[in-house]
């Protein structure tokens, strides 16, 4: 049990106010997280920092009657201005002047914690240190004196172990206890750091900063040390409020100027010095080590895990175990998932006017469209749940790091950052992710050129809604060769990622900001069943509400470009006229029929019509007995003047009127299918997709592929869903799509080298309408959404005719084409990879096991 040692805490009852603004800072892996789920519980709500892409995660709970709002700051490893998580913690610090700072600390590496704890403490904010992980540093052997922390720092320490609530009351209690002495002036003089020679200097321009406008908005002391630090945002606080030529800058410049030239040493490293000299001077009088201080279970691990050897392997396991469990056994569960869609749209679908006996009412059948393409998406909810709550996994137990550490040598030639692999691997490495969540998830990334190169590059993993286009492809055109075929598609959009984003960082992104890229290993740590389940349902839902709201729109304007302008008057007249003659072919054949006379008017035969196909649509989901007993009860329940028509026993009148009923809707199935296929061709889709031909014929693409990809913009399963209405001919044979899509391809009209040009281009096309829309949210730039949608289209384009072209120009067959572009691929991407690199090599930070630094 943990207990304070001569720390007690009174809470006295006088509050100023009856609400108060607490910010959670540390360093990455310090167990922020944990301790954030322990204060707050499930009072959470995750949004953006205004105009910036970093999660910003608020939780509210109320305490002794104190309700209390806590944010979570990015975690990053000082209060510098590298990276976007730094300025946004930052920021949000000085503008926000939250009433208490929580800074969670890796009790296990307290050293290493000190120096992001000390810039908390320079900026004079009234500070409780959560001192976090004390399960860890007991394990290794670690004990910390409490007291002589707090009189060194100036501030409340509470030990803590978030993952298990264990300090959670005192935590709390310090919390009000220091926000109470801050409003009766009774905090105590922040901790100040010795700066030595610098000290008198940095003193004089706090005076002089003070006698500012600044006073008021900044801690002069912090200010004065940034300035002469040389952090650029400082610089650009004092600029916008003073003036480029005011005094207090060219002071600051002189006091570095002067000091670096007596001293031969640089500002920053001097003053880093002066840190990490109290750091060791706070450590030697308040931590004790009765062993050697290390996590050998951590040591142990990764001597398995980061081998040389091994660790390719693992690495792949891993991924391997991802897909398997998320991708495989979760598509597995949409089949369960999938009835709740298919009961929802049912629902849906009974508020809305009946079906017509050609055409549906507009309105019916645009909402119908809508609750469709969202149950495409919606469909996938099992696998994100549990792709989320696996990388929930990887990131809490610390594996997360070690796959960065371990691929970003190979990342960092082309321009990318180890932590491009979660997004990678979320937007589908081989196939089966989606790049959505795989777009979002390059929060994490804080090199700004790697981020956006990252979020330009994850479209051309395989996400899931491609494979079934790719699969019918294949299985027409390359089913002697599907193995080799599934591989090539597997691999090739991985080089081709790598080598975009190298052509990417070394042209239009060559100027964008990037951070010293420091990674840290954190000690491995068992995950919590809450923190796990709590991450996976909140990405979900974020991935729900964003694809969600984009759906509706989306559907809308997709639906009215493949309708309109609609059938001409003479061809809806012949569709009309044949419809009038088959129901008038079924009056005939029911005539002697005694119940012929129920179906004279329209509206009951057309009422007729939709049960029976309702009935006949619902009978090919049911695989049991029972279940088709379940059914015919369900039926003859809701349509009991009906239902003997559909199910007709011994009754011959009966079965009459459901031989001739058969005939007839199988003639409107017919018709109405003959009317999309017209409707399609003749819409605005159709006539861009013929207008392109003169163009796209280069790459091998007759109008109807061109209206297939154009419809897959708004969601890659549309792909399907559309070919599947333009090859109709054996349809009413319930021939497959691949045997009807080989019956009208055949010949030269049609080969297998047209097929791997369209798939290039498939895979190479720009994202859907969903992930076009997270990158704008994501770099908050019209121009980079724009961007992702017309580079690729070039590049696709050009590879895919370059391959259709080449390929007859060369003799060559669909699979020999395969592997020439393959070969090609995979050499370029080597002599990419192995040509002069413009980025450092990775070395380790001296005093920091288990980091590196770029």
């Amino acid at each position: 049990m943990i207990k304070f040692m001569g720390n007690t805490m009174s809470i006295s009852p006088e509050f100023v106010n009856n609400k108060i603004l607490v910010g959670l800072a540390g360093q990455q892996n310090a167990g922020k997280s944990t301790t954030f789920n322990m204060l707050t519980g499930a009072g959470q709500h995750i949004a953006n920092y205004p105009g910036v892409t970093v999660d910003k995660k608020t939780g509210f709970y109320r305490y002794k009657d104190v309700k209390v709002e806590t944010v979570d700051l990015p975690g990053t490893y000082s209060l510098t201005s590298f990276s976007l998580e730094e300025r946004v913690a930052r920021d949000f610090l000085i503008t926000e002047k939250p009433d208490v700072v929580v800074n969670v600390v890796d009790a296990s590496s307290l050293k290493r914690s000190l120096y992001f704890s000390f810039q908390v403490l320079e900026m004079g904010f009234p500070v409780v240190i959560a001192l976090n992980m004390m399960d860890v540093a007991a394990r290794n052997g670690t004990e910390i004196n409490f007291e002589a922390l707090r009189k060194n720092l100036k501030v409340p320490v509470i030990p803590t172990v978030g993952r298990k609530s264990i300090g959670k009351k005192e935590l709390r209690d310090a919390i009000l206890e220091v926000f109470n002495g801050k409003n009766h002036g009774k905090i105590q003089s922040p901790l100040q750091i010795n700066y030595d020679a610098l000290e008198k200097p940095i003193e004089d321009l706090r005076q002089d900063l003070a006698q500012t406008t600044l006073e008021s908005r900044y801690p002069c002391r912090w200010l004065a040390v940034k300035l002469v630090e040389g952090d650029s945002e400082a610089v650009r606080l004092v600029t916008q409020a003073l003036g480029a030529s005011c005094n207090e800058l060219q002071t600051a410049r002189r006091i570095k100027d002067v000091f670096e030239a007596q001293n031969d040493l640089d500002v920053a490293d001097y003053m880093m010095g002066c840190r990490d000299k109290l750091a060791t001077k706070v450590i030697k009088e308040s931590v004790t080590e009765k062993k050697d201080g290390r996590d050998r279970v951590t040591e142990m691990i990764d001597s398995v895990v980061l081998n040389r050897f091994a660790a390719p392997f693992f690495l792949v396991l891993t991924v391997f175990m991802i897909y398997q469990l998320s991708i495989v056994k979760g598509y597995e569960l949409t089949r369960y998932w999938w009835p709740v869609l298919a009961k929802f749209r049912a629902i849906v679908a009974g508020f809305l006017p009946d079906a017509g006996m050609l055409q549906d009412p507009y309105v019916r059948s645009m909402g119908l469209w809508m609750v469709d393409s969202a149950n495409a998406l919606l469909n996938y909810i099992p696998i994100f749940l549990i792709l989320f709550a696996l990388i929930a996994i990887l990131e809490d137990s610390g594996y997360m790091a070690r796959i960065a550490f371990i691929l970003d040598r190979l990342f960092n030639l082309f321009g990318l950052h180890g932590q491009s692999t979660l997004p990678f691997i979320l937007g589908g490495v081989f196939a089966g992710g989606c790049a959505v969540p795989g777009v979002m998830a390059t929060k994490g990334i804080p090199d700004e050129r790697s981020r956006m190169a990252t979020i330009l590059t994850v479209p051309y993993m395989n996400c899931l809604a491609k494979v079934p286009f790719y699969t019918l492809l294949i299985n027409v055109f390359f089913a002697p060769y599907k193995s080799w075929a599934m591989l090539f598609l597997s691999t090739f959009t991985i080089f081709v990622a790598l080598l975009v984003a190298r052509f990417l960082t070394a042209t239009l992104l060559s100027s964008m900001e990037t951070a010293p890229f420091v990674m840290e290993l954190p000690k491995y740590h068992p995950p919590t069943f809450f923190g796990v389940g709590q991450r996976a349902v909140e990405r979900t839902w974020q991935y729900i509400k964003k694809v969600g709201s984009i759906v509706v729109a989306v559907s809308v304007c997709v639906f009215t470009m493949l309708q309109f302008p609609g059938l001409g008057h003479e061809k809806a007249t012949q569709f009309q006229n044949e419809m009038d003659q088959a129901v008038t072919i079924f009056h005939e054949k029911s005539a002697s029929s005694s119940y012929a006379h129920q179906f004279k008017d329209k509206a009951a035969l057309i009422s007729l019509v939709n049960v029976y196909t309702d009935y006949k649509t619902a009978k090919l989901t049911v695989k049991t007995a029972e279940g088709s007993r379940a059914l015919d009860a369900k039926f003859q329940s809701r349509y009991p003047d009906l239902f003997k028509f559909l199910k007709p026993k011994g009754d011959k009148a009966a079965k009459k009127i459901n031989k001739s009923l058969r005939k007839l809707v199988s003639k409107r199935k017919g018709l109405r299918r003959q009317i999309k296929e017209e409707q399609i061709e003749t819409s605005f889709l159709g006539m861009v997709g013929r207008s392109l031909e003169p163009l796209t014929q280069w790459a091998g693409f007759d109008w109807k592929v061109n209206v297939a990809i154009l419809s897959s913009f708004a969601a890659r399963e549309s792909s399907v869903a559309t070919i599947g209405v333009l090859y109709q001919q054996g349809a009413d044979e319930n021939k497959s799509l691949e045997d009807r899509m080989a019956a009208e391809t055949g010949g030269d009209n049609f080969t297998p080298l047209h097929a791997l040009a369209i798939m290039v281009f498939f895979a190479m096309y720009p994202p859907c309408l969903a992930t076009t829309i997270m990158i704008k949210v994501q770099t908050a730039s019209y121009k980079w959404m724009v961007f992702s949608m017309v580079f690729p289209t070039i590049l696709g384009f050009v590879v895919a005719s370059g391959i259709f072209t080449g390929g007859r120009l060369m003799g060559l067959s669909g699979i020999q084409m395969m592997g020439v572009f393959y070969g090609l691929t995979v050499l370029l991407t080597i002599a990419t990879g192995l040509f002069k690199h413009w980025g450092k090599k990775m070395t380790p930070v001296s005093g920091a096991p288990g980091a590196s630094i770029q």
